[in-house]
């Protein structure tokens, strides 16, 4: 019988062994923080203050930003404490969570752009049925099924590669607690678990990509026959932030995950794991707010009321102040 010891915490080697490189690498990761931070949360504001924003397209937009934030937030605070203090342990259960935590909520984000697709579709296709298509109860329901398919999905792979035995290195050769990472780790036989992870990974984002290249034959399909220019402008620009972020995020995706472990090369899956756990949900709110006239005017309609009450809030303090 071998003599096999429970690995209690995992050491996550990081970005890079240069101490030198660590302050520069944490300011870097937080200014991209908070540029999440801040425009993930002030566009989920801005849709729910709004009424001009308040139809289906902004509610699935909503809860994009929503789920950038969190899985955003799921990575990048354990990453900078570890290049801020050097302390790069993290238990057992921590990893557990933080693997669980982020797999579910990417795979949130794949089905999200799926259902943006299909909404994309139904306005551009079947423009006169649209409201009666994309109601509030089809809407919720979406964004349930979303959700409920992802979260199963993080129990069964993190579940089973959590099950395996892990008793010989805690090293884990990335910056936070990725599957394939940690799996490597295991001195078990992983054949079995290599093949649920990259078949349950390949079934959730091939489907969701199916979804979407359905969508986007039609919509090319339709925006081809139409003979207006204006309409055929509005159609394009009403694609082009979802098809930007579509290209990024199942780019790097598809990268990482749709390979055996044994073949990553983990200095390159560190390079791709940086954009689609930092800089993606950085991009997206970027991407959606920069080329979206109503959020654009939005945002300037909240920033030109808040100028008009700064004068009035700062003479009520100076009133207040001098009695």
């Amino acid at each position: 019988m071998e003599n096999r010891t429970k690995v209690a915490a995992f050491l996550l080697l990081g970005l890079t062994d240069d101490p030198r490189l660590w302050l520069p690498l944490f300011l870097a990761f937080l200014l991209i923080y908070a540029i999440t931070v801040l425009g993930n949360l002030g566009l989920v504001l801005l849709i729910l203050l709004d009424p001009r924003l308040q139809s289906p397209m902004y509610f699935f937009l909503g809860n994009l930003a929503l789920v950038d934030f969190c899985s955003s937030s799921a990575v990048t605070p354990t990453v900078m404490a570890g290049l801020l203090t050097g302390n790069k342990v993290i238990s057992y259960n921590a990893c557990a969570a933080q693997m669980f935590l982020f797999a579910a909520l990417i795979g949130v984000e794949n089905y999200l752009l799926a259902a943006m697709a299909y909404d994309r579709y139904a306005a551009v296709c079947r423009p006169l049925h649209y409201s009666t298509t994309m109601t509030t109860t089809v809407c919720i329901g979406l964004i349930v099924g979303c959700y409920f398919c992802s979260f199963l999905n993080a129990c069964i792979s993190v579940g089973d590669i959590m099950s395996l035995s892990f008793c010989g290195s805690n090293v884990v050769h990335h910056f936070f607690c990725d599957g394939p990472a940690v799996m490597a780790l295991s001195c078990s036989d992983k054949h079995v678990s290599e093949l649920v992870l990259v078949y349950l990974v390949s079934f959730h984002i091939f489907f969701a990509i199916l979804v979407i290249s359905m969508s986007y034959i039609f919509i090319f399909g339709t925006i081809l026959r139409m003979h207006s220019a204006a309409g055929y402008h509005k159609a394009l620009s009403t694609c082009a932030s979802h098809f930007t972020a579509v290209s990024i995020f199942y780019g790097t995706t598809m990268f990482m995950y749709l390979q055996p472990t044994s073949s990553h090369s983990m200095d390159t899956d560190k390079i791709a794991s940086v954009f689609y756990t930092m800089v993606i949900p950085m991009l997206n709110p970027l991407v959606y707010s920069l080329r979206n006239k109503e959020v654009s005017s939005a945002f300037l309609k909240v920033k030109n009321t808040l100028i008009r009450l700064r004068p009035g809030m700062s003479q009520g303090f100076d009133c207040k102040f001098l009695r």
